[in-house]
């Protein structure tokens, strides 16, 4: 199983590379969020790779940036939607305004992706609005609508591992931490897991 490719980009466009690692060119299927951000023919180009594997059929599905590869993993779990749609949900809004349409349940916005009915947006709501925190956690990337110096990262992780290890579901420690985070940033780690601890137990 394929899981990174860093090599020569041989061509591009969009929707799709060719990257020649050890004299072996693979074809490699993106989004156009990556087609953007690549440099030029003949640059060295690191992908983190999807292998999918379907009966006699291949395909590598690759991505520069970890909330994209993160979406996609996310996004090919829900019911109905496979590699090939996932990368068209990625083309089709960038990454940031993808996880805010998920967040605000926008099922017009999402439908507005070709191939995206309704009922196919419905389900990527339903499924993945409480996921959202978490991707832009391991992304690296600040809760939409959140201002960034308020939250302490270090802290914010260590109260979600602790609630997390006290055996509370991740998407609702995720949440809290976020909130009690907001309304007091100045906390101790200590203070905060008191104040979610209550807001828990209520």
């Amino acid at each position: 199983m394929i899981a990174h490719l860093r090599g020569t980009l041989l061509s591009k466009r969009p929707g799709q590379v060719v990257l020649e690692v050890g004299g072996v060119g693979y074809k490699v299927f993106i989004p156009l969020s990556t087609y953007y951000d690549l440099d030029g023919e003949g640059t060295t180009v690191a992908f983190r790779i999807h292998t999918h594997v379907r009966e006699d059929t291949m395909a590598l599905y690759g991505f520069l940036t970890e909330i994209e590869d993160v979406l996609f993993q996310k996004l090919i779990g829900v019911a109905g939607v496979g590699p090939s749609l996932a990368l068209k949900v990625l083309s089709g809004l960038e990454p940031r305004d993808l996880v805010e349409a998920i967040r605000l349940g926008d099922l017009r916005r999402l439908s507005s992706v070709p191939g995206v009915g309704k009922k196919t947006a419905e389900r990527v709501v339903v499924e993945l609005k409480d996921k959202m925190p978490e991707v832009m956690s391991l992304a690296g990337e600040p809760a939409i609508g959140e201002e960034t110096p308020d939250i302490r990262p270090s802290l914010s992780d260590d109260l979600l591992s602790a609630l997390v290890n006290l055996g509370y579901q991740r998407n609702q420690a995720d949440k809290l931490v976020g909130q009690v985070l907001h309304q007091e940033p100045e906390l101790s780690f200590e203070m905060a897991l008191k104040k979610a601890l209550r807001q828990l137990s209520r």
